[in-house]
């Protein structure tokens, strides 16, 4: 095997490895609202802030969030003001990268690994205590540039979209289905 050939192939190989243990555990499950306390009717996401400097990566997650909750948040309001909120998740968006991790024949970047880095607090504005806390939100994903420039499509914004879904519905898994948070008596 030439030595190109050899160092595509543990590219490939690297990548798909890398890929598969990223994605563990991000299967759609049904969820009850269990995991809020009772007295959580209506939950404020206010948008999200940018630490990235990434063009509107906050206005995304903030988004899918508030989508993701409607959607499987059994019955819980969403608003975007904290005011008459029961509870208010913050978020920051810390980081944005994305790296060349597959090359193709001429040695330029084709696949992409894209890491998003969030700080995620969950407040109960009541009780005044916090329920959730992650200060080190981590999300991958991967987007392609073909090789030829006249069917070329920035993958870049698709991936920014389906990353802030999978965010969302992994952060709504934990809020519906429970973190530990025990109601007082």
């Amino acid at each position: 095997m030439l030595p190109s050939k050899r160092l595509l192939s543990a590219t490939t190989l690297a990548c798909v490895v890398l890929l598969a243990s990223g994605f563990r555990g991000c299967g759609y499950k049904p969820v009850t609202k269990s995991g809020l306390p009772t007295h959580v009717k209506t939950v404020a996401v206010p948008a999200f802030q940018n630490q990235a400097l990434r063009y509107k990566v906050e206005s995304r997650f903030t988004d899918a969030v508030m989508r993701e909750i409607l959607r499987r948040g059994k019955g819980l309001r969403v608003q975007s003001e904290t005011k008459g909120a029961d509870a208010v998740v913050d978020g920051t968006i810390k980081s944005f990268a994305f790296y060349g991790v597959l090359l193709d024949s001429r040695g330029r970047a084709r696949i992409f690994e894209v890491t998003i880095t969030a700080a995620v607090t969950v407040r109960d504005q009541v009780t005044n205590r916090v329920l959730y806390d992650n200060q080190d939100y981590v999300y991958r994903g991967e987007f392609e540039f073909t090789d030829d420039p006249r069917s070329f499509f920035n993958e870049e914004d698709p991936a920014v979209e389906r990353l802030s879904r999978s965010f969302a519905e992994s952060l709504v898994s934990t809020l519906v289905n429970g973190f530990g948070v025990n109601e007082e008596p």
